[in-house]
Formats: C-alpha cells, structure tokens, sequence
C-alpha cells in the first residue's frame, strides 16, 4: 500500500462504522486523505466500486444489534453521562483481556517467548506513553538476570545502545497509533543490524508490523479520551512469566539473588519509620 491508502486504511480499521455511517467524503475529510484514495483502497481490496465496500460494512450493523452503530451510540452516551462510566471501564478493560486468552494470541505469546529466550539480549524499546510498558518487562527482566537493555537514555542517547546490537539480539518494541517518529527510527536502526524485532503494537497496519517478525496486537480502545495501555501491561506480565518458567532453575537463583541484594539495601518496609530527630 501507499502511504496514502495505509493512512485510509487506519483510520477505517479504528472507525468501521463511519464507512455506513457517513459520507465517502466525510470519511475522507475524517482520515484526512483525498476522496479519491477511498476509491482506490476499496479496488486495492478486490472491491469493483467503493458503494460494494460501504455496503458491507452497512450489513454487519444491519445484522446485529451489538455492532458498530450500537457501540457508537452508546458511546455518545457515555460522554454525557458519568454514572456507570467506572463500571464500563471495567467492563471494557476485562473484555479485552480476555481477548488475549484466544488460541491465535496464545500461540503468538509463546512464539515470542521462544524468540526472546533464544537472545542473547533483549533490548526494550517504548517511547511516550508505551514508556510504562517497556520499563515494566525490564524492571521485571532485571530480577531474572542481566538479559535486557532499555533504549530509554537522558541527552538522546538512547540509540547508542545498539551500538554492540547483532543478529543474535531481539528489540521488544512497543507502540501504539499515533506511532512515536524515535520508536520507529530505533527499530529500523537495529533491524539494518540485523537485530529480529518483536512487537505489541495496536494495528495490522502499525508500522511496526512491516518490520516484526512475531506480533501482539491489542486493543487500545477506551471508555475515555485516553488510549488503555491495560492488554499491553498484561501482555509484558505473560512474557515475563513465560520466560521465567524456560529455565524455571536459573530463575530461582536470579530472584534469590535479587531478593538478597534488595533486604541488604533496605528497600522495602513493613510500617512508617520513624523520623530520626
């Protein structure tokens, strides 16, 4: 695809309802290409005419009452009213993380696994607000050994952690539309390398998929005005844990080791200490 008829086809992909529901102008207007490019993505996609393309979408809502249209509907509700937004929070939240229980993601997550655990190193990258992400799987990874390197570096000097990259290495990188330009740059950087790259992106047409020999995609959809990070975070959880039960022994021995060093430096306590006068 072109840029162009990748850009249509994102915001189509994020917005399936608006092809019933609007105009192929508006529609445009909305994903901020040309009229024109909606014709050539409903022919790139085997579609003789565009009113065939926008006819399908229109009798998936005709055929359900929980469609496109109706989750429309309820979500202008929601953003006048507040009663029950915390419940439909949840709801959402839950929902899709049971989508991650589904054979296809489960077979991904252990393909992944295996494709970390066979690195010599894993190098982290997410940027913004896929930060949190990132830093979760190294925080975790850093109690199981000294596996991983976050590219996250004060004065822009993030990338020089490739610097000693190869191709027995795997760049983990994590991002979600709208796509961080650094994120993007780095992957590239460390795939000419020759470095393998993974992702947990949100899109079939995330950039990141072009590039990434094994894939995550979760759903960033919300209740609110912010994308949720919540199926990502779950996401890192499973490959952590899946990476530690690969060599369940050698686990043992780094959390044994870091729970030594952590009781040595006083990290944790049970109570509020007491102020020293």
């Amino acid at each position: 695809m072109s840029a162009q008829l990748q850009q249509a086809a994102r915001h189509i992909l994020e917005n399936p309802q608006e092809v019933a529901l609007v105009s192929m102008r508006e529609l445009a207007r909305n994903a901020r290409v040309q009229p024109s490019t909606m014709t050539r993505l409903a022919k790139f996609l085997g579609f003789s005419r565009y009113e065939d393309f926008r006819g399908e979408h229109a009798d998936v809502i005709r055929v359900s009452a929980d469609g496109f249209a109706a989750r429309a509907l309820q979500r202008d509700g929601g953003a006048t009213n507040k009663e029950g937004l915390a419940h439909r929070m949840l709801q959402s939240l839950s929902a899709q993380v049971a989508r991650l229980c589904e054979p296809d993601t489960l077979l991904r997550l252990n393909k992944m696994a295996s494709r970390l655990g066979e690195a010599r190193r894993i190098y982290v990258l997410g940027l913004r607000s896929c930060h949190s992400v990132a830093w979760h799987f190294h925080y975790v990874m850093t109690l199981l050994g000294e596996k991983t390197v976050h590219l996250d570096s004060p004065a822009d000097t993030s990338g020089d952690a490739l610097i000693r990259a190869s191709a027995e290495d795997v760049l983990l990188a994590i991002s979600i539309s709208p796509y961080s330009l650094r994120t993007l740059e780095l992957a590239e950087a460390a795939r000419e390398k020759g470095v393998r790259i993974v992702a947990i992106t949100d899109s079939e047409v995330s950039p990141l998929v072009a590039i990434a020999e094994n894939v995550i995609l979760f759903s960033t959809e919300s209740q609110t005005f912010f994308h949720t990070l919540t199926p990502a975070l779950a996401v890192s959880e499973v490959l952590c844990g899946l990476l530690a039960a690969h060599d369940r022994n050698a686990a043992l021995e780094e959390l044994k080791r870091a729970d030594h060093h952590l009781s040595s430096m006083n990290t944790y306590a049970s109570s509020i200490p007491r102020r020293k006068i």
